[in-house]
């Protein structure tokens, strides 16, 4: 099957190792954009989207930010498959209607999610266990899943997955390695020091390899991708 061409919007402000994540991960072939420098694809004919990570908040007045939101309900609107990591989760909530809030405490480190639905066909944690390890790092919250959405997975800080239609989001990080989340964890000097230390000391080939199990997500969103676009050529002939 041909790998699918997929339109990669990197909200990372320039951080280097968020392609490379990526790019490692998704069976795909990614045309970039640097959505935080105002590039976004100036039409919709990719076989699905992929939402980074940021530093950024969803809610606030900024132009770039405003024009994703923008696009990402276009692309919504006119069926085109959407995955969102992290802010990119929060990105694709807002567009269709949810709402996001500042948390008033931070998620970071490994941490344990549980599934709230069984598996289908679709389903972007196919074959993921009912409870399993991802690594988290993240301030704000989706409050409100868009009208319609299914909630997929949740923990203690809220919600983790959610569907709509083609439209997926999940707020914990499935493309980091142990080198990028131990660079993510330092960064965050707002926190106590003993906090991060802790992080750090948490980032172990263990936890590492448990967190690779949600990892499984890419190639369900890739397959996801593969069986729309192939119905929708049926749907054409």
């Amino acid at each position: 099957m041909t790998r699918p061409r997929l339109a990669f919007l990197d909200a990372s402000h320039g951080d280097s190792s968020t392609s490379r994540n990526f790019r490692r991960e998704l069976d795909a072939d990614l045309v970039e954009f640097d959505v935080t420098d105002g590039r976004l694809p100036d039409h919709f004919d990719y076989d699905g989207v992929v939402i980074s990570g940021s530093s950024s908040s969803v809610y606030w007045d900024e132009p770039w930010i405003r024009s994703l939101v923008s696009w990402v309900a276009d692309a919504d609107e006119r069926g085109v498959p959407l995955l969102g990591v992290c802010f990119g989760h929060q990105v694709v909530a807002a567009a269709l209607g949810g709402t996001v809030e500042d948390m008033g405490e931070f998620e970071l480190g490994y941490n344990e999610i549980e599934r709230t639905r069984a598996d289908d066909e679709d389903d972007i944690l196919a074959g993921i266990g009912e409870r399993f390890t991802v690594f988290t790092s993240h301030g704000d919250r989706v409050a409100e899943l868009p009208s319609g959405a299914d909630l997929l997975a949740e923990n203690e800080f809220g919600v983790h997955a959610f569907r709509r239609n083609h439209a997926f989001g999940v707020q914990f990080h499935p493309e980091y390695d142990t080198d990028t989340a131990e660079t993510i964890a330092r960064q965050k000097e707002f926190l106590p020091d003993e906090r991060i230390q802790s992080v750090v000391d948490g980032i172990t080939p263990e936890n590492y390899a448990a967190a690779c199990e949600a990892k499984r997500l890419f190639d369900n969103f890739v397959g996801y991708v593969n069986r729309a676009n192939a119905g929708s050529v049926e749907s054409a002939a």
